[in-house]
């Protein structure tokens, strides 16, 4: 029917959400975005191969039907981990992107599905640069620091694609844009510890930003300082100063308490795998979403804790 593209936007924002659609054939900019760039030497080799090539744009095969890509974002907010070491504890921040991430994404597409199927639609997971999508689309706006900013939601939010057979009448793609507060503001700038983010481009030099550090399952490199390190996965310092996030810079959730000999195990690397943990241990990590990546958690949290000695001794000089 013509207005089931507005009956799903209507139940998507019910659910507190903010989405858009878009025609399918808008995929097709964003790969010849990402080409051009390739071709221009403007993307870091690095995390070309081991994140961007991940993306795949052609639909499911077998789905002829699938007309349009919806672009969910959801508001999530930071989660404290909380780890008890040498009897004090250290509250490490999860920042919103990470926080059950995956499963973030299986409900708002199961949702999209659940929804759109007795309307007689067909949906499909969709693995693709939201990102530029959503700001291409409108759905949000670039700041300097690279990040989606989406009103009502700042950059607290997740991105979720879906493929489905609904159809909008109209192709909006206003392109993507900056925030009007970007252009004289130079918080994130400044507060960026490694000098990631650029004056002349939305693209940062993702090769010196700290969370596609923290991301990668290699030792960091000499030139990152120890103090710099801020959140279990990831980075917030430039989230944290952004006055687009005033509003939600304080929205923190609690989320699970580690105890000592929990930390000391994963602060030993001893290389153990999630099925030699404590079952407790183990549903911790689930909750917080951190199945697939809580080696580099481990890892982080040594960094953390190397950070946070390191402080506490400086202003015991002083």
């Amino acid at each position: 029917m013509k207005n089931d593209w507005l009956r799903l936007l209507g139940f998507l924002e019910g659910k507190g959400y903010r989405a858009k659609i878009v025609p399918i054939g808008r995929i097709e900019d964003i790969q010849e975005m990402i080409e051009t760039r390739r071709a221009r030497g403007e993307l870091d080799e690095t995390l070309d191969r081991e994140q961007l090539r991940e993306f795949t744009f052609e639909p499911p095969p077998g789905s002829s039907a699938l007309a349009s890509l919806i672009i969910v974002a959801v508001p999530v907010p930071m989660h404290q981990v909380t780890f008890i070491w040498e009897g004090r504890e250290l509250a490490a921040v999860l920042p919103p992107t990470y926080v059950r991430y995956r499963a973030t994404i299986k409900r708002v597409q199961d949702e999209i599905a659940a929804f759109a199927g007795p309307f007689g639609h067909e949906t499909a997971p969709a693995a693709l640069p939201l990102k530029s999508l959503a700001v291409g689309c409108g759905l949000g706006t670039y700041g300097k620091n690279n990040l989606c900013y989406v009103p009502g939601m700042g950059s607290f939010l997740q991105l979720v694609g879906a493929y489905s057979t609904v159809r909008e009448p109209a192709d909006e793609w206003p392109g993507p844009r900056m925030l009007p507060r970007c252009e004289k503001c130079e918080a994130c700038r400044r507060s960026c510890p490694t000098g990631a983010i650029r004056e002349d481009r939305f693209l940062i030099a993702a090769e010196r930003c700290l969370t596609f550090h923290n991301e990668r399952h290699q030792d960091f490199p000499e030139w990152i300082d120890p103090s710099w390190h801020n959140a279990l996965v990831g980075c917030m310092k430039c989230q944290s100063i952004c006055p687009e996030n005033t509003p939600f810079r304080d929205w923190i959730e609690p989320g699970v308490e580690f105890n000592e000999c929990e930390t000391r195990l994963f602060l030993s690397g001893s290389g153990t795998g999630m099925g030699d943990l404590p079952a407790e241990t183990e549903a911790k990590i689930k909750r917080l979403g951190l199945t697939e990546s809580w080696t580099l958690m481990c890892r982080n949290l040594a960094a953390l804790v190397r950070a946070r000695t390191a402080e506490a001794n400086e202003q015991g000089r002083r």
